[in-house]
């Protein structure tokens, strides 16, 4: 094949010509003059718009797709530039951390116990979850605190918000520009409970926040110093006024020289319920009234008799006093008796120097006790206190507690007398928890270091006990509403059991059931006391544990010998790790005998004196009051016993209760009750 020379030649003159186009392509430089034209605008706007870039085109002599690409490399050039610079600050800011880290490490190598001078022992991860749980709740709390006050402003209740929260309150500041001030507020029990827990104020109630015009504050007012004047003649009156049908014990209110006082028209299905009585304890005036006008501080002092309490609104402060209206659950600690629920009016006025005085008077609020679920109606007529100083920062409080009461269902018959005489509400059992409560706040104001224990590690493990103590009463009479099931009734006494997901903090996180009964026992409430609370009596009823066990601390919180704190360990377990921690307390108005596994890391904790409030208790244990018969009835007097127990029964969140779960709890009580009379030599 033979190819014409033409051809080849055509070709060798295309490439020429490429080669001599690509040898007269040249690169334009920009002028200076350009350059700090085009860099005052890129200062100005570094994104010119089309419009912009003509100007500058026909300015510079240059075409507007050099002005675009110009801004375009200028751009990206300052992008980079910010890049190497972040890039270097970081660098040197790892490095710096870097030497921090391993400075930390070599530290901590080298790092001993404050305490004890060893080594220190490695966080237990599971208590890290607990405070990241009381963590969680107090930040809940804070948020519910000021989603109420914003709504509060804002003049109108917010539906998307949580219910509104109690208003802390000092009763001690009255005059409006330090109201809310806690520079003197009194001693608390620094438990750090939180709201939604058992075991302190209940903020969860599930009513609609209220708002009070002035003429609805006006009548709370007149209602409140009707009450006072009241209250200060019933605490003043005579023995015409008060009848005493026993050396012991509290007076009752002459219903007809009071009728004759304070006319008004009377039901005659409606049940009376008035007593007086008056003691001494040991905390002063102004402690005491700092602690009634505070709900959190009020629940904490009454645990056994205020399942749930709240400040709904502060109607006035000022110098003729605080009136705020409340919310509140009153109980016995037995499922057999319904709560008393009510909103009331607190009043508490200054009546001279040391001397204060405190009414409580229900008042009504339209729509609001269709939320009520207790089959009780219970009108607080005006009840309360004159707190008086004394030497030594001692106070004499007398208190008059006055109830009409509608029962919408027949009490039981193991409760009627203890009920209808008045005691279970009374006066005299208000006082008795009184008295024990500021002795135990005295006892730990004033604990000292001991051989095996320091002053601190005593507050921590009373701060520990305490917090045990409200979860058992809180757990007696469920206060979120949940209602007790009746099981199968076992010869004398009947189980009553519910089940809730527990979430609080300190507490076990998990599907939780609780079951109570209440036997009565035809022995004085005393002799079962002593019993319960004796660690060489304990194998006798403890189905759980069979073995003797021993006391290795105690802390007394009280001038009765039986209100200790106590830590008992068990002879030939397998679970060597793991203690008892006792309360046993008593006073007038009856005894408790609580106590919950804890592990002997968790105890170590307390001892130590740091915060146990992540410590996780589920505890048991017993009530004991009398059954309200006197000693010279036609029926023998005794004890009234509740035993509770629960039980973790699931932690997943799928969990439900069975069928199982029941009936090792219902196991349980039968098998204790049965071992406590065989015991105490009881015929079933």
């Amino acid at each position: 094949m033979e190819f014409s020379s033409g051809g080849g030649g055509g070709g060798g003159d295309h490439h020429d010509g490429a080669d001599s186009r690509r040898r007269k392509k040249r690169y334009h430089r920009h002028t200076p003059e350009q350059i700090q034209r085009l860099e005052r605008m890129f200062r100005d706007c570094p994104h010119p718009d089309e419009k912009i870039r003509n100007l500058l085109s026909r300015e510079l002599n240059l075409h507007p797709r050099q002005i675009k690409f110009w801004f375009q490399n200028r751009r990206t050039q300052m992008k980079a530039q910010h890049e190497r610079s972040d890039n270097c600050a970081l660098r040197v800011e790892n490095d710096k951390i870097r030497c921090e880290n391993i400075a930390i490490r070599e530290a901590l190598k080298n790092v001993i116990c404050p305490t004890c001078g060893g080594p220190p022992v490695n966080e237990d991860p599971f208590f890290n979850e607990q405070k990241l749980r009381i963590e969680n709740a107090q930040l809940k709390q804070e948020l519910d605190r000021v989603s109420s006050i914003a709504a509060k402003y804002m003049g109108r209740p917010l539906a998307q918000l949580p219910p509104m929260q109690p208003i802390r309150a000092s009763s001690l500041d009255l005059s409006m520009s330090n109201f809310g001030s806690h520079a003197m507020s009194g001693p608390s029990l620094d438990l750090d409970l939180l709201p939604g827990t058992s075991s302190s104020v209940i903020t969860d109630i599930p009513f609609a926040p209220m708002s009070f015009s002035d003429m609805d504050k006006s009548v709370m007012a007149d209602c409140a110093a009707g009450a006072l004047n009241e209250l200060i003649r019933l605490l003043q009156g005579n023995e015409s006024l008060w009848m005493k049908p026993s050396s012991e014990g509290c007076e009752l209110l002459n219903l007809e020289a009071y009728d004759s006082m304070f006319p008004r028209s009377k039901n005659p299905n409606l049940r009376i319920e008035a007593s007086r009585d008056a003691s001494v304890v040991i905390m002063n005036s102004l402690a005491l009234v700092d602690m009634f006008m505070d709900a959190n501080k009020w629940t904490e002092l009454f645990p056994t008799i205020v399942a749930k309490a709240r400040i709904v609104e502060v109607i006035s402060s000022g110098q003729n006093g605080t009136l705020v209206l409340m919310y509140e659950e009153l109980q016995v600690l037995s499922s057999l008796v319904p709560t008393r629920q009510l909103y009331f009016l607190r009043f508490c006025q200054q009546i001279e120097t040391g001397m204060w005085a405190i009414v409580d008077v229900s008042y009504d609020i339209a729509h609001q006790e269709g939320h009520f679920s207790s089959p009780c109606k219970a009108l607080r007529l005006p009840s309360g206190c004159l707190i008086q100083d004394m030497p030594d920062s001692y106070s004499k409080v007398t208190w008059v507690e006055h109830w009409e009461v509608e029962d919408k269902a027949p009490i039981h018959q193991l409760y009627r007398e203890l009920v209808c005489s008045g005691f279970a509400f009374g006066a005299q059992r208000w006082l008795s928890s009184l008295q024990r409560m500021c002795e135990r706040i005295a006892c730990s104001s004033m604990v000292t270091a001991t051989q095996d224990l320091g002053g601190e590690g005593k507050r921590s493990m009373m701060k520990l006990s305490q917090r045990m103590v409200n979860y058992f009463c809180s757990s007696i009479n469920p206060s979120n509403g949940e209602q007790w099931n009746t099981l199968s009734a076992n010869h004398d006494f009947e189980v009553r059991t519910t089940v809730h997901r527990s979430s609080d903090p300190g507490q076990p996180n998990g599907l939780v059931i609780s079951a109570s009964a209440t036997i009565w026992l035809p022995i004085s409430p005393l002799n079962v006391f002593n019993f319960l609370r004796d660690e060489r009596c304990r194998p006798q009823w403890d189905v759980l544990n069979q073995n003797p066990v021993e006391e290795v601390a105690h802390i007394a919180d009280g001038s009765h010998p039986g209100n200790r704190i106590s830590v008992l360990r068990a002879y030939n377990t397998s679970q060597n790790n793991m203690l008892i921690l006792q309360e046993s307390c008593i006073d007038a108005s009856g005894s408790l005998v609580i106590y919950c596994p804890v592990d002997l890391p968790a105890i170590n904790i307390a001892m130590s004196g740091e915060d146990p409030s992540y410590i996780p208790l589920l505890p048991y244990g017993f009530t004991i009051s009398s059954d309200g018969r006197l000693e010279n009835s036609a029926s023998p007097a005794g004890s009234l016993v509740t035993i509770l127990f629960q039980i973790l029964v699931s932690n997943l969140p799928s969990a439900r209760m069975n069928h199982e779960s029941v009936a090792t709890v219902n196991s349980l009580i039968s098998s204790t009750v049965n071992q406590i009379k065989g015991s105490l030599n009881i015929s079933t």
